[in-house]
Formats: C-alpha cells, structure tokens, sequence
C-alpha cells in the first residue's frame, strides 16, 4: 500500500479507501468486520462511510468493529458525511446548524468515537447560507468534534466559493473532495479537478469502477443480472445499463482497459484503478465491495502504476470531447502568447 497526504494537510492516508455504503444492507455485519479486517491488514487506513449508509448501520456496524478493535483506532483515519435525511420533518436535512448538529453528534454516537477524523459535508444545500455551514463545521473543529472538513458532490463553482469564504472569514478551510470519477466519467476533469488542484483539496473518487462496467462484467449483448454496490433493483440496473451501453465510447474504453490488461497480466478492475490513483490531485480512491473476495481483488491494485504509454491509450480511448460552448467550440481554445526565453549572459 502507498500513501498520500489528506489534501493540503499533515495527515496521510492510503491511496486505497475503503467504501462502506453496502455495510449493513447487501453486506452483513460479520462480512462488513471481515472486510474491515483484510482492508487494514493490507496496510489500508481511511475507512470511508456516511450517516445514510444503510440508514446508519454502516456506522453502528464500523463503530461495533473498532469497539473490538481499540488498537486500530489511532491508525484509522474515520471519514463520515451528513447532509441528508434519517428522520423525519422539515429541519431533518440539509446543511443548517441546526440538522448538521444532531447529525454530527448522531454519527459520533453511531461510531463510537469523540473525535470523527474527515467530516464531510454529502451535498451542496442552496437554502442554506454558506457561512451557516461553514461556521458551524469550523465550531465543531474547536469543540474537538471533528478533525478536518470535507465536501462532496459539490461543482467546482461550489468548491471554489466554500473556500474563498472560508479564507475570508477565516474559518476551517475544506481539505478533500469526493466526487464521482472515473475511465467512463471524465466530466469531473472539465473544472472539478482543476478548482481542486488549484486550491490544495485532496480528490477522492467514488465509483472507480463506474458501477462494475470497468470489471469487463457487462458485455454488448448480455443485459446485467445479480447486485450492485448501488442496488438489487432489475430495472434500474436495465435503464443504467441502456444508458451507458449505448454509447459507442463505452466499449472502446472496456476493450483498451482489457488490452492493457492482457498486456499486463492483471485485471480489468486493477488497471482502471490504477489509472485512477495517479490522476491529477487524487489523494485516494474509494473501493466499495460486497464480499472480502471483491475487495481482495480491488486490493491488489495496491502499488500499481501503468506506465505512460498506456495512460495514453486510456486518456485517448475515454476522452470526452465537449460539442458545444463554454467546454466545446469557441471556449475551448486558449489563446497563447510566445513568451521569449531567456538570454543566458
């Protein structure tokens, strides 16, 4: 295992995350413990979950297991999110102080822990003024409630806004971004990670497998079957299939990540997370799994760097080219300017 900085802050993490949105609805306790076990046995040690996973099992599940486990506490870097609802009524969502305090104290309860390492926010509030949040999150890093502040979900305009007016005011300034990110969804590229690399947040990509597609499991003439880390739901797996399998690109991609993969004697699923682990401002990438099988498999792409000829034949296979204005067109050309070099005397 390799490890990274959190964004721009003093703590490292492994460049592999462990993603617990199964924990507790398609995975069981005793497997979500066993893949706990294998995760940091493997050298991993940011352990990824969020108040709405499973409707709070996933953190009950994590904090039963550090229960056993106090040893670990001190290496596990815990990352957790709120900003949707659990409960009921009209305060029970969003980013207010309000709901972000019950929900805040709610996952410490869950965990079992004082102190929750990275808190992120799961989602951009329009209703909610951003100093709200922002002061709120910076209160509870002085209450000792929290370490570090994270976004997620957010567009680079929103990044960009939270951490101009946390300097302005003063307050505790965001370190990480998850979005979602991946060899089949590069959107992220267009402003996300530029705005993120520009101002120091540590990306870390959700769904790096885009849902199973960069496993080569689906095929152009086979429709899917079985569970999703997203669900079991027949005709949602049938309309995202449809979506995707559509375009033309898609199998392109699947075919080079395959080619690159025969070359290299390892898996699809390696590969694609390997490319993804040495992008542009990546500080770790989120595995979600259903089984420690899966997870072992995902885990040995621990360590591995393609080398640039085939980040190449991956960047040119999966890049998306805008058609139209601001990405596309006109406001795709930047114009240059000869800047002499210079005269050595």
């Amino acid at each position: 295992m390799e490890y990274r900085p959190l964004g721009r802050s003093g703590c490292v993490i492994s460049t592999l995350a462990l993603g617990t949105m199964t924990f507790g609805y398609e995975t069981d306790e005793k497997e979500s413990c066993a893949q706990l076990d294998c995760f940091v046995e493997a050298g991993g040690n940011l352990i990824d979950t969020a108040d709405v996973y499973s409707a709070g099992a996933a953190e009950e599940i994590i904090g039963r297991w550090l229960v056993s486990r106090p040893e670990l506490r001190r290496d596990v870097v815990l990352a957790t999110k709120g900003r949707f609802a659990l409960g009921k009524g009209i305060n029970a969502d969003g980013l207010s102080r309000r709901h972000l305090a019950h929900a805040l104290d709610d996952s410490l309860r869950r965990l079992g822990v004082e102190t929750i390492d990275l808190y992120q926010v799961h989602g951009f509030d329009p209703l909610t003024p951003l100093e709200e949040t922002l002061r709120f999150l910076d209160d509870a890093v002085q209450a000792g409630k929290i370490l570090y502040v994270g976004l997620s979900n957010f567009t680079g305009w929103q990044v960009q806004k939270m951490v101009d007016l946390a300097e302005a005011w003063k307050v505790t300034r965001p370190v990480t971004l998850q979005p979602q990110y991946n060899l089949l969804t590069r959107e992220t590229e267009w402003e996300i990670v530029a705005v993120c690399q520009a101002e120091g947040l540590g990306l870390l990509p959700w769904s790096p497998l885009a849902g199973g597609w960069l496993t080569g499991k689906y095929t152009r003439d086979e429709r899917p079957a079985g569970a999703t880390r997203l669900g079991e739901d027949p005709e949602r797996q049938f309309q995202a299939y449809d979506r995707r399998g559509r375009l033309e690109q898609t199998w392109q991609v699947l075919d080079e990540v395959r080619a690159v993969a025969a070359g290299r004697g390892v898996s699809m699923a390696e590969v694609s997370l390997a490319w993804l682990v040495d992008r542009p401002g990546v500080s770790s990438v989120i595995l979600g799994a259903r089984t420690v099988e899966q997870l072992n498999e995902n885990l040995k792409a621990a360590g591995l760097h393609i080398t640039p000829g085939e980040t190449r034949r991956l960047d040119a296979a999966s890049e998306l080219t805008p058609a139209d204005y601001p990405y596309g067109g006109p406001g795709s050309q930047q114009r240059s300017r000869a800047v002499p070099e210079p005269q050595l005397s």
